[in-house]
């Protein structure tokens, strides 16, 4: 990071073991369920009236809004890093003990209303098992006064990591609870050498994960969770460099409430270099993380989790895209079995339709020309990767465009000699920041926040959050179009310890990330800010009689 910048294998469903209190996590679909029933209603309403003549005296009144109940926040964390044992058969996933000096941390923060008042939360594990808890709910809510919020947080951490959890918090008011949660592993020996980290994430039947690698010497494990009370069947569509990829292994995985399935991606699809997964699930949700390794003979190669970016759009944007050196970086990438140890960016498009995808980078002094010309044509149903070296060495913003709908992740890249460890890391593509974005940090290590406007102009804002569940004073950052900010964050506010920040924006869209390193090592891992938490949902009802 520049100076001038810093402002089919599968396992079986794992299940936790641990009896203690338990705690359902099926609040999360609530909310949607109370929306099907009134929508059901309404729709009955429509058919009947449709279908039978109207009575003289009736009278239909005016759609009005309903209400639908907020339902639980939940944020499902992957396990720490393991590596994978023995020879790829069917789609079972053997997995042998971690690193010795590996360590693995989670660090979760709930957010209050503008009253002060923080929901009632924990952290347990996918069966529902108390782990830790984070705030007891309130015996009453106070109604928010005029003038600012004044706000508070919860705030819990947890190490060493052993097992997947869920981060859960009550509705407030009708509103759902704001939580962030971060997974982070390091280790500094052993095959899975180097950073990973995840945001724990809102489970849903619908994500893409971009990056994953099964050629030699890559490792690409799915893990799916499900933290639902409703078992889940999963179907995956797997892209690769010559088009989609026909994997019967793929169809109908069965994840049982409660568990982790562990899918080698190598199974399905083995040897490709660019695999893009896309994962639909009925029934019950399901949280989505690929664990990607290299290893390059005996040489390390990093690790990181690939977490779920937005969905298919005409438009994707990606910050945090953190690019060392270029010439220390092409001397490595020319050399065997090192070609994906240079940033890029990597593109599939879902559709039958090929793309035209225009990319522009934008950094702190503004747009910077991409070398190969900044335009790619990606046949529908593929993956292609733009690269992206030849370009200064500092942190960017990079926007995406088509006619047609696609999905990208740009990579990021550490180290220079091929002797020595690397690693990597994947930002994917995020939605324009709002209110109230809550960001959970690891407490060691390097932290950035990278924040970047396309066009037009904006301001950002960020709080820090620390762990005595103080909101300290906010900073504004006003920032011209074009340009990327890279923010160092300090490891205390005041004299306490940093947890998290509240992030917002506002003016033309803005989009961030969290930047993390780890000072001496080159070790990188990338975050995408996700989106901020639900206020009141209403549906609208039509009532006639």
């Amino acid at each position: 990071m520049s100076e001038d910048q810093k402002q089919p294998v599968d396992e079986k469903p794992s299940r936790s073991s641990s009896k203690g209190s338990r705690s359902s996590n099926r609040g999360v679909v609530t909310g949607v369920l109370s929306a099907v029933v009134i929508l059901a209603a309404g729709g009955g309403a429509v058919a009947a009236t449709s279908m039978m003549p109207e009575p003289s005296g009736g009278t239909t009144m005016d759609i009005r809004q309903a209400d639908v109940p907020a339902g639980r926040a939940l944020g499902v964390c992957p396990e720490p890093a393991r590596l994978v044992n023995g020879t790829v058969v069917g789609t079972d996933a053997d997995f042998s003990p971690v690193s010795t000096t590996a360590v693995s941390a989670l660090n979760a923060v709930v957010l209050s209303n503008p009253a002060g008042t923080v929901p009632g939360s924990k952290v347990t594990s996918l069966e529902g098992d108390a782990v830790a808890e984070i705030a007891k709910a309130p015996a009453s809510t106070p109604t928010p006064t005029a003038g600012p919020p004044v706000l508070s947080a919860g705030v819990a951490s947890i190490s060493p990591v052993t097992a997947p959890a869920v981060v859960g918090a009550d509705p407030l008011g009708n509103e759902q609870a704001s939580l962030a949660a971060n997974l982070s592993y390091a280790a500094t020996d052993g095959d899975l050498r180097g950073l990973a980290s995840a945001q724990c994430q809102s489970p849903g039947n619908d994500a893409w994960l971009l990056g994953a690698n099964t050629a030699v010497g890559r490792t690409a494990v799915l893990n799916l969770s499900n933290a639902s009370e409703t078992p889940a069947t999963v179907n995956l569509d797997l892209f690769g460099e010559k088009g989609q990829i026909q994997a019967p292994g793929a169809r109908g995985l069965l994840v049982p409430p409660g568990t982790t399935r562990s899918v080698n991606l190598a199974g399905l699809a083995p040897s490709e270099g660019e695999l893009a997964v896309h994962v639909r699930s009925t029934g019950g949700p399901v949280a989505a993380t690929i664990q990607q390794s290299v290893l390059r003979g005996l040489a390390p190669g990093g690790v990181e989790y690939l977490s779920p970016g937005s969905g298919a759009s005409s438009l994707q944007v990606m910050s945090g895209v953190d690019i060392q050196d270029p010439a220390a970086t092409k001397a490595l990438a020319t050399k065997p079995g090192f070609a994906d140890a240079a940033p890029a960016l990597q593109i599939a498009v879902p559709g039958s339709t090929d793309a035209v995808v225009q990319v522009s980078l934008y950094g702190a002094n503004g747009e910077r020309k991409i070398p190969s010309g900044g335009v790619v044509t990606v046949k529908g149903g593929s993956v292609a990767t733009v690269n992206l070296e030849g370009i200064p060495a500092g942190t960017y913003t990079v926007r995406a465009s088509s006619d047609v709908a696609f999905v990208a992740s740009a990579r990021v890249t550490r180290g220079a000699k091929a002797e020595e460890a690397t690693d990597f890391a994947w930002s994917p593509s995020s939605a324009r920041l709002g209110s109230q974005h809550l960001v959970a940090v690891p407490r060691n290590g390097q932290r950035y926040l990278s924040f970047g406007v396309p066009e037009g102009r904006g301001t950002v804002t960020y709080a820090p959050v620390t762990t005595d569940g103080a909101v300290g004073k906010s900073v504004d950052v006003d920032m011209s179009g074009g340009t990327t900010s890279l923010i160092e964050l300090p490891s205390k506010s005041g004299d306490s310890v940093v947890a998290g920040y509240v992030v917002s924006a506002s003016g033309d869209p803005i989009y961030g990330a969290l930047v993390l390193g780890t000072q001496g090592r080159p070790d990188i891992s990338v975050v995408a800010i996700q989106d901020a938490a639900a206020g009141l949902e209403k549906v609208p009802v039509s009532v006639g009689y």
